[in-house]
């Protein structure tokens, strides 16, 4: 399963798999206008067990009329000597009405056997065309993604921005309602989302201040081999958590920390550096 976030990709172990594969699986939905401008540079840590394995950047910027997000992250510690990985994932689009509307998804991973590139192009949220280079061979065991599967979906990286409809506080149990379709150029997937609770955090640099955390579901639609440890694991995961915080300026949140609990202890995916600013409005040029 390929990922976006800024995570070490494709580990090894059921636990690692487990921390990578959440990587990705953070998710976009509501549909009310958001007209705000803001951005945020974020880096994280990932952990296993208490034990660091990752590192990672996350840089979003959000105008009136387009947004962009770029991520890139790889393994560290004792983890590199023996699964050594990086990753890069960017998207791009255009706000209409308030709403992230991609266009363009790209991603690339590199382990020690081998480079991947995955790519995306949407209109209003159907794939237009995709890729794998180098193409991955044809599996029988692997559930086919239809033409259906492909429409009315967001690629990984538009998918970690979480939209809060409405104009009331944008911190609140309604973030943690609603689902999300998914399509990261091999498989198709649902994330669903259910409020917990509020809690406080502190980033080591930067915001400091509430988030809202919400239980996590994956259910996995297509692009996926059924028997592949990984995918039920996760699919049957009730206790994966993501906690939301703000991006000033917006109605927009984005995953401040993500707990994975494996068979080998908790997988953590945690900002170390929360940065955040709004933007004020461009102001048209006149004669």
């Amino acid at each position: 399963m390929h990922t976006s976030f800024p995570f070490p990709p494709r580990l090894r172990s059921t636990g690692r798999l487990a921390l990578a594969a959440l990587g990705g699986l953070v998710l976009a939905w509501g549909a009310a206008p958001a007209a705000a401008q803001g951005k945020l540079e974020a880096q994280y840590e990932a952990s296993l067990a208490g034990i660091p394995v990752g590192r990672g950047a996350w840089n979003i910027d959000i105008q009136d009329d387009v947004f962009s997000a770029a991520a890139s992250g790889g393994t560290t510690g004792i983890l590199k000597s023996f699964a050594g990985g990086s990753g890069t994932g960017a998207s791009q689009g255009r706000v209409v009405n308030g709403a992230l509307v991609a266009t363009a998804y790209h991603a690339s991973t590199t382990t020690s056997k081998k480079t991947e590139e995955i790519h995306i192009t949407l209109d209003k949220g159907n794939v237009k065309e995709f890729g794998i280079v180098p193409e991955p061979p044809v599996d029988a065991d692997r559930i086919v993604v239809t033409d259906a599967h492909r429409r009315g979906v967001f690629d990984p990286m538009t998918a970690s921005l979480v939209r809060v409809p409405g104009n009331g506080e944008v911190l609140s149990p309604e973030a943690c309602h609603g689902s999300a379709s998914v399509f990261d150029g091999r498989m198709r997937y649902e994330l669903k989302l259910d409020f917990k609770r509020m809690e406080t955090v502190k980033a080591e640099k930067g915001y400091k201040g509430p988030v809202v955390v919400c239980a996590l579901y994956f259910v996995p639609v297509a692009g996926y081999i059924p028997d592949r440890p990984v995918i039920k694991y996760l699919a049957a995961q009730r206790n994966i958590e993501i906690a939301l915080a703000p991006v000033a300026g917006t109605r927009i949140l984005v995953p401040f920390w993500l707990k994975v609990p494996t068979p080998l202890g908790p997988a953590m995916l945690e900002a170390t550096s929360f940065i955040t600013t709004a933007q004020p409005p461009r102001v048209a040029k006149t004669q």
